[in-house]
């Protein structure tokens, strides 16, 4: 049974269609016309083996906010669609991921409750290129908020403000991997003593 999710959605400001396939490969075909954004989307889908398909038409000639806030609510809702009733799933997920001076640290619970935790360094450079580094907080925010999930993001070092914000998309891809993989060993079983989630 595949775990397909497909949203589109279209406001006065963005026009966003994100598909993700939680049993790809990998592959990914991404463009939002926010460069350093598809440089971590493209992160989130191979680290996580989801084939992931993200187009983004927004209004990039105010600024990049819109665009980058639609497109993480889109991921979210089409994560969350794609898991399905999460039967069988490993449901946590944890990884920690290096990148030269930065360390990431990402927890994520599939728990259809959603909270953030988020702590990166402050002193991060205000830009990479177009990106303005402190919408990486409110993309884990918007995603979290559709995936309906309970994420904690965790970077207790780092210099560089390409490498911790990379290393967190790397860490997030893997965790959310681990996270809805299938346990071979919980076949029809959801991992909750409320039986929900």
């Amino acid at each position: 049974m595949s775990r397909i999710g497909r949203v589109e959605r279209s406001t006065k400001e963005t026009s966003v269609v994100v598909e993700i396939d939680l049993d790809g490969t990998g592959r990914v075909e991404v463009g939002t016309g926010v460069g350093f954004f598809d440089h971590m989307l493209d992160q989130l889908g191979r680290h996580g083996l989801f084939d992931l398909t993200v187009k983004t038409e927004g209004d990039l000639h105010i600024d990049s906010h819109h665009t980058i806030e639609d497109t993480a609510l889109a991921l979210g809702a089409a994560f969350r669609q794609a898991l399905g009733d999460k039967v069988g799933v490993y449901r946590f997920g944890n990884c920690t991921v290096p990148l030269d001076e930065s360390l990431a640290q990402v927890t994520v619970d599939l728990s259809g409750r959603p909270y953030l935790v988020h702590t990166e360094p402050e002193n991060m450079a205000p830009m990479i290129g177009s990106y303005d580094t402190t919408m990486t907080r409110h993309i884990l925010e918007s995603f979290v908020a559709q995936a309906r999930v309970a994420l904690h993001v965790h970077v207790p070092y780092g210099r560089n403000a390409h490498h911790i914000v990379e290393c967190q998309f790397k860490a997030l891809a893997r965790a959310l991997r681990y996270a809805s993989e299938r346990d071979p060993r919980a076949v029809g079983i959801l991992p909750s003593t409320k039986g929900a989630l």
